[in-house]
């Protein structure tokens, strides 16, 4: 049981918790969505007017696609607290195309880009022995890892003629504030531990001269820069095709990280332990490309999700969806509200950079336990461990900095995630290419085709050369997976058409995996395998299966895809007489 989760999902905190909550998740995010925006602009020597325009755009499509996650719209969005903003991957492929092509070629891009996310999304399923647990916990990892570095450096970012301690009295003023409150509060004060924290930098801040309010000063209390819009591209030209690859490339590294944060946001958002369900992710990955495809329609910058959200639901226990509405909507007004945003982005950096020092910690112990939790072996250590010094190493530029020069591969492998990702996916894919071929049996899901699976486990068994006690367990967990596969089969409503099973297998003298394949929508196997620990009776005959499957199967895990479910199933095997 997690404790530390006041509220899940489906249950609605009070009013006053719920917009406190969501006050202060708009409040940490809301400097990032428009500094990245920033960032870009000025780099491209872009105009002011087109400036104003892109962080109106980012804000409001930030607050319409977080909603959007918390909501739920069909298979569009998680159903959880993901909030969404302007991703740091696309800074240098941005810049690349507002330098070479101009606002309209890149918004064209973005938009075709997305596209590419929405294809990963339906086909989720297919790619699952490729973006593991493993995967997805490493690059949670890499993205504190990625981030961490700037976050020092902003903790000294202070005018040259301020004080020599004002930076360390203004960081320690800040993280002790947080830290105290995180660790020994109670669960109402914890709850506003981010905006205490950085109320108390700020005012530690203010006589150090770090906290600039003349930039408040200056905005104006309502705007909306109209007319600024860059439009849209019809008719690509050669720069679009060169810039495409690049795109692409990053959207697809942009949506592990998507994978990533949809996995880890169910861990912390639960009080009982569940199995992962991957039509969360999916629908995860689907809002992440429908925010893509509205920024490049609007000529801004590529949205993600933001894996702060995980250690935000973290330190606040709070996970309910309704949160996630409230932070939207406040995103979206204060893209209304120039003067609102003037005075977040006046923080100074040293009391920004302490807070998130917390928030990039819990996330990068999440990602650990994300590796964890999915148990290690040798090949798993060695994805995790080589993807992680790797891409931290490319981050750092301690790996071939010269040899990259500043073209593309600079672009792609500069960035620890981007690096670390690929190499974690290229082992993956090494393994399952070198593995042992996979035999496969299609048959109809009904208790007629319990033979045939039969069989074809005693062949597996036969041709790894197991023992008969171990081949007996071989089949008799076939047959326990089948039966509890049948038992959702027959919850499904009457008229609906027969489904197929396709069961494939690999094994060797030590063990077999076994992959049940099949469309039924019933309740989560995993989860059900795990209730059965704490019930001491059996109440009726379908727990017995799910007792029985639970004792001679070593691992069993269910994956639930739009329209497919997926139970993977390990046995232990010994060779001999």
């Amino acid at each position: 049981m997690n404790e530390n989760v006041r509220y899940e999902p489906e249950e609605n905190p009070p009013p006053l918790i719920a917009l406190g909550a969501g006050l202060q998740a708009a409040l940490v995010i809301l400097a990032p969505v428009a500094l990245t925006v920033v960032i870009v602009v000025r780099i491209a020597e872009e105009s002011d007017s087109y400036l104003a325009w892109g962080v109106f755009a980012a804000l409001l499509v930030s607050g319409a696609t977080t909603v959007l996650q918390a909501a739920r719209f069909g298979r569009i969005g998680a159903g959880h607290v993901l909030m969404m903003g302007t991703s740091g991957a696309f800074i240098a492929v941005c810049v690349a195309a507002l330098v070479t092509a101009g606002p309209a070629t890149m918004a064209s891009l973005i938009v075709v880009s997305s596209l590419f996310q929405f294809a990963m999304a339906a086909r989720l399923s297919l790619l699952r022995r490729i973006f593991t647990p493993v995967v997805s916990g490493t690059v949670i990892m890499l993205i504190a890892a990625t981030v961490m570095p700037i976050v020092f450096g902003m903790l000294t970012d202070v005018p040259e003629d301020a004080s020599p301690t004002a930076a360390v009295i203004t960081t320690a003023a800040t993280l002790i504030t947080v830290l105290v409150l995180v660790l020994r509060a109670p669960p109402r004060w914890r709850l506003w531990s981010p905006i205490i924290g950085i109320a108390v930098g700020c005012a530690v801040a203010v006589p150090f001269g770090l906290y600039d309010a003349q930039v408040i000063v200056d905005a104006a209390w309502v705007g909306v820069p109209l007319g600024a819009w860059p439009g849209f591209d019809v008719s690509p030209g050669p720069e679009f095709w060169g810039l495409l690859p690049a795109f692409i490339i990053v959207t697809l590294v942009g949506a592990i990280e998507t994978i990533g944060d949809g996995v880890a946001i169910q861990r912390v958002s639960r009080r009982r332990p569940r199995a992962t369900d991957f039509r969360v992710v999916q629908g995860a990955l689907n809002a992440d490309g429908m925010g893509n495809l509205l920024s490049g329609l609007a000529g801004t910058l590529p949205n993600t999700t933001y894996s702060s959200s995980i250690a935000l639901a973290e330190v606040t226990g709070i996970g309910a969806k309704r949160v996630g509405i409230i932070i939207g909507v406040i995103i979206a007004v204060l893209a209304f509200l120039p003067k609102v945003a003037a005075l977040l982005i006046a923080i100074p950096s040293p009391v920004a950079a302490a807070y998130i020092t917390v928030l990039l910690g819990l996330l990068f112990v999440q990602g650990m336990k994300i590796v964890i939790q999915d148990g290690v072996d040798h090949r798993k250590a060695a994805v995790a461990g080589v993807a992680f010094w790797v891409g931290t190493g490319f981050q750092n530029q301690w790996i071939f900095a010269d040899q990259l020069g500043d073209g593309f591969l600079s672009v792609l492998l500069g960035n620890g995630m981007t690096s670390g990702a690929l190499v974690a996916v290229i082992m993956m894919l090494f393994m399952e290419l070198t593995s042992s071929r996979r035999r496969r049996l299609q048959v109809a899901l009904n208790t007629e085709s319990l033979p045939k699976l039969d069989e074809f486990l005693r062949g597996i068994a036969a041709r790894a050369g197991w023992n008969d006690a171990s081949t007996e367990r071989l089949v008799l967990v076939g047959e326990e997976t089948l039966s509890s596969l049948l038992a959702e089969d027959d919850e499904r409503p009457e008229g609906a058409g027969a489904r197929r099973l396709v069961v494939t297998a690999r094994g060797d003298h030590a063990g077999a995996e076994l992959e049940f394949v099949t469309g039924s929508e019933g309740e989560n196997l995993e989860d059900r395998l795990a209730y059965m620990g704490e019930m001491p009776d059996i109440a009726d005959g379908r727990e017995i299966s799910f007792r029985l499957l639970r004792h001679y199967a070593s691992s069993v895990r269910h994956q639930k895809y739009h329209g497919e479910d997926i139970v993977t199933v390990s046995v232990a095997g010994s060779s001999g007489g």
